[in-house]
């Protein structure tokens, strides 16, 4: 998420002007670190939800105090304890169709609840894992919606595993690309399918791909196009 920073999500931020963030997927926090000092600026709070953030948490929030809460839980548990409305949504935890499609349907519960449907945006709906799930933990994952997984490489153009070598060989990932329920893309586009709001979804292709779902109206459709390709992402 962090190489989208400069070009396209703080462009988002500073036009849009979200008070309360939330950011799945913190790393090793560098992205964070953006989100928090815009959020001392504009006096907003940024919820990272993250079960092993690869940085000093007590460090963070004695810097940024108010501004930083960290929930440190998968997102599908974190996301319910959320009691702030909130504006926008950074996802880039856990690659695959279960953890991503489940993540949209919390996000829209929170959207019922609050009236309004907050900003979305989603890393990695490209290649590797638009179409292949990838799995930090399987053991989180119930066992009807995983996918044949082991810990192989990847190579564009190859819907198989490699036998040596590849990308993000150290990874579970999915054995076979493409198919029903498989992937951030496929969830994406399931949850769009089913989901009652009036959203658009807006594509930046790459850095293995940025999704943008906003609440649907020209204006703001025409913001994010803008965006998009301006940033020559």
């Amino acid at each position: 998420m962090n190489r989208f920073w400069s070009k396209l999500t703080k462009l988002i931020l500073v036009t849009e002007q979200p008070k309360v963030i939330v950011e799945i997927g913190a790393e090793r926090g560098l992205h964070t670190v953006k989100l928090l000092e815009y959020c001392q600026h504009f006096d907003g709070k940024v919820y990272v939800i993250d079960p092993l953030p690869l940085f000093d948490v007590p460090s963070y929030k004695q810097v940024y105090q108010s501004h930083f809460v960290h929930l440190a839980h998968v997102s599908l548990e974190a996301l319910p304890e959320i009691e702030d409305d909130y504006d926008l949504v950074l996802v880039d935890g856990d690659h695959n169709w279960y953890t991503v499609y489940h993540e949209l349907k919390e996000i829209e519960k929170k959207a019922n609840k609050m009236g309004r449907f907050p900003i979305i945006i989603l890393h990695d709906i490209e290649w590797p894992y638009g179409r292949r799930d990838m799995y930090y933990n399987p053991d989180t994952i119930p066992k009807e919606y995983i996918k044949p997984h082991a810990k192989k490489g990847i190579e564009q153009g190859k819907s198989s595993l490699l036998e040596e070598g590849g990308f993000n060989a150290t990874l579970f990932n999915a054995e076979q690309e493409g198919g029903e329920k498989n992937g951030v893309l496929t969830a994406v586009e399931d949850f769009l399918n089913e989901t009652k709001w009036n959203v658009s979804f807006h594509r930046a292709e790459s850095n293995n791909g940025l999704g943008i779902i906003v609440e649907k109206s020209e204006k703001r459709d025409e913001l994010m196009k803008y965006i998009i390709h301006s940033s020559g992402l």
